[in-house]
């Protein structure tokens, strides 16, 4: 079972329940997987490297609907590849949300005095397990995942792919796209969804956990704030997230 299935033509999908949101729509996460999961399928089919940055813009609400992606090739070739890719809802022509994918071919190099850090292997199946239930009290994007907390670091493992033969940038996104949420300033008052969301990783992640190390900031005089946090698996950093939010009163 995939988060999108597959529909008649290459580039629609269908959205489970998995996929929805806290309030209406889809939930952000699982939109960025959903973009750049085709962007890394493309991106393995013609050799351009793995993915080790990713700017996703969420421009309105994703409803529950039939879609369409529309995969457009900025640069291929050498060592760096950029490849955007929009979704919208079948039989409009306005984008709900778009996505920039930065590829790398790996070129190892040696430099002297320099010493990877050894890693120091975690096991998040000893930290205690984590639940959520959305305000709207269906399933969402939240079920697809297990999650368990400990030591300031929320960890993800997702249950299901976001599309069938996703690649390992589409199992980050899904956790990264909760770093705002996991440490708020004040919890119960004000929904803050984000608006983007930037990823940028050092290296794939090894194993299906993927830890959140979250910091956020408010400024609630404006409105608005920002959420972030260093991205790990059981092995060590991979990355960093980051994304701006817009405080706005809970829906009734």
């Amino acid at each position: 079972m995939a988060i999108f299935e597959q529909g008649a033509e290459p580039a629609n999908w269908q959205p489970t329940e998995l996929a929805r949101g806290p309030f209406s729509g889809l939930q952000g996460g699982a939109i960025a997987g959903l973009l750049s999961g085709e962007i890394e399928r493309l991106a393995s089919e013609r050799s351009w490297g793995f993915a080790v940055s990713a700017s996703i813009w969420f421009l309105r609400p994703v409803p529950m609907a039939s879609l369409r992606t529309e995969i457009s090739v900025v640069r291929a070739g050498g060592r760096i590849s950029l490849v955007d890719n929009a979704l919208f809802c079948v039989g409009d022509d306005q984008p709900c949300a778009l996505a920039r994918v930065t590829l790398a071919q790996p070129r190892p190099i040696e430099i002297a005095g320099y010493q990877a850090p050894k890693p120091k292997l975690v096991d998040p199946l000893i930290y205690p397990s984590s639940e959520r239930t959305a305000p709207h009290g269906g399933p969402w994007f939240m079920d697809a995942m297990e999650a368990r907390t400990a030591s300031g670091i929320s960890w993800f493992r997702l249950k299901y792919e976001v599309i069938a033969d996703a690649g390992p940038l589409a199992q980050v996104l899904g956790p990264a796209d909760w770093a705002h949420g996991i440490s708020r300033p004040v919890s119960g008052v004000v929904a803050d969804p984000n608006s983007n969301l930037q990823v940028n990783l050092v290296r794939q992640p090894q194993g299906k956990w993927i830890g959140v190390e979250p910091l956020t900031h408010w400024q609630p005089d404006l409105g608005g704030g920002m959420g972030g946090g260093l991205l790990r698996d059981v092995c060590g950093v991979i990355g960093r997230v980051s994304m701006s939010v817009a405080l706005t009163p809970f829906p009734k």
